[in-house]
Order: structure tokens, then C-alpha cells, then sequence
């Protein structure tokens, strides 16, 4: 396990305010030299006294729980110091220090749109949200929620049975499922698109860590569309974190003796847009999707190689990437597994740059097949 994994692990593991150890960790370039730093340095970067002991008396095992779930090659970890930390999340007012990935860390680089609403919606909350998620999957978008029963639920099987990318947030360690019912689609998700949690493996669910999932919602989506919701809702915290980080919030109205459409229509009253079609959403989010193609050019480009994670593969060079797959395009017409077959990247990490090459102007797209333009 390299050491600065295992000294950020350390840093994740102390708890508490995270902007403190974000500076600590922003002021001595990595979170090796960070623990190395010292007591009387993290005093000085606004570390709490139960934050300094607990660098100085991690838990010990807790920290080799962590560790042990590393091992697996399909699981992550993606520090605030890392060049491939999603540019989204990056953005807004209290990024995570650190998120824990089961399935590919790629797609948080993938621009998604946020579905969100009630845990007991109406059967036709539940259609609409399925019917966004299909209309998202085919533009190319991923959907973003939080595992949750209802809403989040349905965007998330709706998107599985399109074939999408989904991302799941978790408010518990990225190996638990809540509620428990969602074993299966937690594992569904995993296997195809992404877990993630800034929450170690084994921790519980708790009130207070839901909040908190809310705000990596909003802040790895372009946008976050509220379907249903009751007036005291965590969907409504989900939305006012994403107009928070300057994000577009939209919310689907309902009938007015509708209890569950009644978050929704105060958000309207605040001023969020009222939305009726998918295609509404996604013209509306092409600004925000022009910026992160910007954010990813930059990093397939310029950036130094991923580093090696745990126990899986290395990962090749982004811009070695980028340019396999710029050779293996052609003028005429590729679809994506020809082009996973061609490049041996992952569709998740060919969606991504494909994306980026689209809004760039340089590749066409037309019924899922890919080509150059002239």
C-alpha cells in the first residue's frame, strides 16, 4: 500500500471539520508529508485537539478495515491531492477530503444530472423519474442519486435497463447498502458504474451523514432535477446545496393535492426552474457541461499518469489514452464496443472523452456511433 494512501487514510480516519485537514494537506503538498508535519503543525493548520489524537492514536481497526477493502482492485480511493478528485466537486464550498470508490473513480469525471425526490412517491413520480433517467441516458448523460427507496431507487434501475451510467452516493461506507433492500442494486451499480462514499468501510448509517451525501450529489452533477418531494425533504437539501455551488436545480410540478409535489412547488416559488421535458434539462445544462469538457481536456492532456491504487492494474496515462483513441476513430461510423475493442479503455472512460471530443467539435455522433468530423 503506498504511504501516501495509507497517510491519507490516516487523515480521513481523524474526522471531524474537513477543511482543516484539507489545508494540512494543500500546505504540505501530500498527506505523507502532512502526517509527518506534526502535532504543533496540525494545531496550526485548525485542527481540533480530538483530531490531533486521533492522528496520533489512529484506530487501529478501523484503519486496517479500510486497507483490507483496498485491496480489491475494483475498489478506490481518490484524495483531495489527487489530479483525477472530480473538477465538479472540486468547486463547491466542502469537497470531501478524500472518497472511497467501488467500480470506476473515471465517471465522477463523467457529466451527470442528479435525480432526486421523495422515499415514498407516487406511482407517477416513480414513472417520471424513470422517464428522465431513460431521456438522460441517451444524450449521453450519467444519473446521479443517493441509493435511497423511492425516487433515487427508480432513476437508478431506470438507468441500469437503459444501459447508462449511474452513480450511487452513499451516506453509510461504500460496502454497506441502505436500506437493506437495495443489496442488489447496490451491487448492480458497482458492477457497471460507481459507489462512493467519503465515509470508510464499515461505517453505519446515521442521521447526520446524510447531509452530507446530499452535498456530494450536488456537487458531482451539472444539475440536480427534484421530482417529488415533500415540503421537509432531503431532497430539498440536495437541491439548495446545488444552488449553492452554482448549479442549475430544476423540479417537476405536480398536481396541487399532491402532498409529495409540494417541495417542489416551493422550490418553484424560489425561483427554480419549472421543467416538463427532459430536453428542457439538457439544454439548459450545456453551459455547465462546455466548462468540465474543459476541465477533462485539461487533464487528458497535461496531467501526470493516475497513480496505482491498491492492488488492481496501473492505470495508463491519460493522454495515452486519449490519443489511442483518437487513432482508433475513423470517418466512418464506429460504435463504442468497436472503439473498447480498438482501445481496450473501459465505455466509461470512452463516454467521457468521447464527450469531450463531441463539444470540442472534432467527433460526430449519431444513433451511438462514433466518427470524425471533417
Amino acid at each position: 500500500m503506498p504511504e501516501p494512501l495509507h497517510a491519507l487514510l490516516q487523515l480521513i480516519l481523524a474526522g471531524g471539520a474537513t477543511a482543516p485537514r484539507r489545508a494540512l494537506v494543500e500546505t504540505h503538498g501530500c498527506p505523507a508529508r502532512a502526517l509527518a508535519a506534526g502535532a504543533s503543525a496540525w494545531r496550526g493548520a485548525g485542527l481540533s485537539a480530538a483530531q490531533v489524537q486521533g492522528l496520533q492514536q489512529p484506530d487501529a481497526d478501523q484503519l486496517q478495515g479500510a486497507l483490507q477493502w483496498l485491496q480489491d482492485p475494483r475498489h478506490h480511493l481518490v484524495g483531495w491531492q489527487d489530479a483525477d478528485y472530480p473538477a465538479l466537486l472540486r468547486q463547491t464550498g466542502s469537497p470531501p477530503l478524500g472518497l472511497f470508490v467501488d467500480g470506476d473513480p473515471s465517471l465522477l469525471w463523467h457529466p451527470g444530472v442528479a435525480i432526486v425526490g421523495s422515499r415514498a412517491p407516487t406511482a407517477g413520480g416513480r414513472d417520471h423519474a424513470a422517464r428522465f433517467a431513460r431521456a438522460f441516458v441517451q444524450s449521453g448523460l450519467s444519473i446521479i442519486s443517493g441509493l435511497a427507496a423511492g425516487i433515487d431507487g427508480a432513476a437508478h434501475r431506470s438507468t441500469l435497463a437503459a444501459g447508462g451510467l449511474t452513480i450511487a452516493v452513499l451516506g453509510t461506507g461504500p460496502d454497506l447498502s441502505y436500506p437493506r433492500s437495495h443489496a442488489e442494486l447496490r451491487h448492480q451499480i458497482a458492477e457497471t458504474g460507481a459507489i462512493v462514499s467519503e465515509h470508510p468501510p464499515g461505517t453505519p448509517a446515521r442521521p447526520g451523514h446524510f447531509p452530507g451525501r446530499n452535498r456530494i450529489i450536488a456537487g458531482l452533477a451539472l444539475g440536480t432535477l427534484v421530482v417529488e418531494a415533500a415540503e421537509r425533504s432531503g431532497a430539498l437539501i440536495t437541491a439548495r446545496l446545488a444552488g449553492e455551488a452554482g448549479r442549475e436545480v430544476f423540479a417537476l410540478p405536480g398536481s396541487i393535492h399532491n402532498p409529495m409535489a409540494r417541495g417542489c412547488h416551493r422550490l418553484i416559488r424560489e425561483g427554480v426552474g419549472l421543467v416538463e421535458t427532459p430536453e428542457e434539462v439538457i439544454a439548459a445544462l450545456v453551459p455547465v457541461a462546455l466548462e468540465l469538457a474543459a476541465a477533462l481536456r485539461g487533464r487528458l492532456e497535461e496531467a501526470p499518469p493516475r497513480p496505482h491504487i491498491g492492488n488492481g492494474p496501473a492505470i495508463p496515462p491519460l493522454a495515452s489514452a486519449h490519443k489511442q483513441l483518437w487513432l482508433a476513430l475513423a470517418h466512418d461510423p464506429t460504435s463504442m464496443d468497436s472503439l473498447a475493442e480498438r482501445t481496450g479503455l473501459t465505455t466509461a472512460e470512452l463516454s467521457s472523452m468521447l464527450l469531450a471530443m463531441e463539444l470540442d467539435g472534432r467527433v460526430a455522433v449519431e444513433h451511438g456511433r462514433y466518427s470524425r468530423k471533417s
